[in-house]
């Protein structure tokens, strides 16, 4: 059996793992059809919009490398810049998604000296709260949507839109931290919203306590540094949710951005689906989708979505062939 369990997991399961990741771009392709197929159309982008979009998306990936030097109590931003590229473009060409990714930036880590325990430890705290202030996202923007603010199509304003989210981000962060009673109301409505609306033989009734659970999980890893590391986790995201608010004005759509936040969160919860890397035709079919629904007509909902999974999908691949070949010239 031990022998069975070894040849399962060494060759079945990565198997298994490939023909699922191609049977689900199969069932996919036409969305990456349509979505990669409008590349011509690239000519008409607003060039000054685009690379605000390009812009937005590096200072995302500048605060995510900041959250991760918190994290791992690490000085050096060569080393968890370029771990985290490398790891980023693995996790983007090799099935298994985060977790391969998170392995491989793990190994490259311990190569640079830092405890691999230690690294595993604090790139999962990372990764919570990458996640948590993506869900905050639309909570914070659920009064906008209800009461159907308007649109204004300055840059000034834009850029105002991107400070707001910041600034709110972060207040929820630190609230999130220092009090229990806000984590615990969240995790009571979600659990009322998850009960009412999927049908369960059991009810949930332990998701406030997993929260602060994992709240504290959190906080105990980062340890002092937790407001640095909430400005950084909430700045990852603005920035990132910038960039595709960006990437619509460059194409001319205009849609209300309260109604984006709903389109931006639905795509990043579909990025962590482990069936294709980096959720590779998930995000596009789901982002054409809701985007279409936020308003956008859908020739200029495919285009958007392509400019965005350029610079937050694509162009970091490259790059992280170019990180891991410098980590390599480093530390050997």
């Amino acid at each position: 059996m031990p022998a069975d369990r070894t040849a399962w997991r060494r060759y079945a399961r990565p198997g298994l793992l490939v023909v699922v990741t191609g049977v689900s771009l199969y069932m996919l392709l036409p969305s990456l059809v349509a979505v990669f197929g409008s590349w011509r159309s690239l000519s008409r982008l607003a060039w000054y919009w685009a690379a605000l979009a390009l812009v937005s998306e590096a200072a995302s990936y500048a605060c995510l490398w900041e959250l991760n030097r918190i994290a791992l109590r690490e000085k050096s931003w060569f080393t968890v810049a370029s771990a985290q590229l490398s790891g980023n473009t693995v996790g983007r060409i090799v099935p298994g998604g985060g977790a391969t990714a998170t392995a491989f930036t793990v190994g490259m880590l311990r190569r640079a000296g830092v405890d691999a325990g230690r690294a595993a430890a604090a790139l999962a705290a990372s990764s919570s709260l990458q996640i948590g202030t993506t869900l905050a996202l639309p909570l914070l923007a659920l009064p906008a949507i209800v009461a159907g603010a308007p649109v204004d199509r300055s840059l000034v304003t834009s850029a105002y839109l991107g400070a707001a989210v910041l600034v709110l981000l972060v207040g929820a962060g630190v609230l999130a931290f220092a009090f229990d009673r806000p984590l615990e109301l969240v995790g009571q409505g979600l659990q009322w919203v998850l009960n009412a609306t999927i049908r369960r033989r059991r009810k949930i009734t332990d998701l406030p306590r997993k929260l602060l659970a994992e709240r504290d999980f959190v906080r105990a890893t980062i340890d002092r540094r937790w407001r640095a590391a909430v400005l950084a986790a909430a700045g990852n995201t603005a920035f990132d949710y910038v960039a595709l608010l960006c990437s619509l004005r460059a194409v001319g759509a205009e849609p209300r951005p309260s109604l984006v936040v709903l389109a931006y969160t639905g795509a990043e919860l579909l990025a962590l689906i482990p069936l294709t890397p980096g959720g590779l035709g998930f995000v596009e079919a789901g982002l054409v989708g809701t985007l279409t629904l936020a308003g956008v007509a859908p020739q200029d909902a495919v285009l958007a979505t392509l400019t965005y999974r350029l610079v937050s999908y694509w162009l970091p691949i490259p790059a992280g062939g170019v990180a891991y070949a410098a980590f390599r010239r480093r530390y050997g």
